[in-house]
């Protein structure tokens, strides 16, 4: 079984390889930045040879990279009447910044009524339509692809969703700024003390 949205097992190797790719380098070039041989990287990036936890953290960073640990997000159906459920997510999903601040068209199973429409999430408007129907209408795949945690949470109090489906999202949403506002006052209080 893979996370959702995962099709394939994403291994060190496959890492190695999208580090390299999205900074523009070469197997030579980031042979070169991490102290180690070409053929060292086609074999790391193949799965022909494995690499250490440590050794691939170094030849990642070498590409301008670094792993990060993420909580693994499940979902759960919630009806919300009328025979209607949502997907709700354990935790909310982070999205890179190109994703989250991109253009996206939605696909029909959400979109029906403006099919085609493409929608520009750096427009504050944009990006809030863009939730209300992924909260109302998506699924796990969905919430993944198109919803950004800290986004969502700023937009919250603006969203245009019905009662019942902001009762099933507001727990996770409560959550998650709850956590932030823990965490933000114990940076706060430690960079007090420093």
């Amino acid at each position: 079984m893979y996370p959702i949205g995962y099709h394939a097992l994403m291994g060190h190797d496959s890492l190695i390889a999208r580090a390299r790719i999205d900074a523009g380098l070469s197997q030579g070039e980031l042979a070169d930045l991490a102290g180690t041989s070409r053929p060292t990287v086609s074999a790391y990036e193949r799965g022909r040879k494995s690499p250490t936890l440590e050794t691939a953290s170094r030849i990642i960073a070498a590409a301008g990279h670094e792993f990060d640990v993420s909580p693994v997000i499940e979902f759960e159906r919630v009806p919300v009447g009328r025979g209607r459920d949502v997907w709700v997510p354990t935790a909310l999903p982070r999205l890179p910044v190109r994703r989250a601040m991109g253009t996206v068209v939605l696909p029909l199973h959400l979109n029906w009524s403006d099919g085609g429409r493409t929608y520009d999430l750096r427009d504050r408007r944009q990006r809030a339509r863009v939730y209300e129907v992924v909260l109302r209408e998506g699924v796990p795949h969905d919430v993944l692809s198109y919803v950004d945690g800290a986004l969502l949470i700023d937009l919250w109090e603006e969203l245009a969703i019905p009662r019942s489906v902001r009762a099933a999202w507001d727990p996770v949403v409560t959550n998650a700024t709850a956590s932030d506002s823990r965490g933000g006052r114990s940076r706060a209080n430690s960079e007090q003390v420093a």
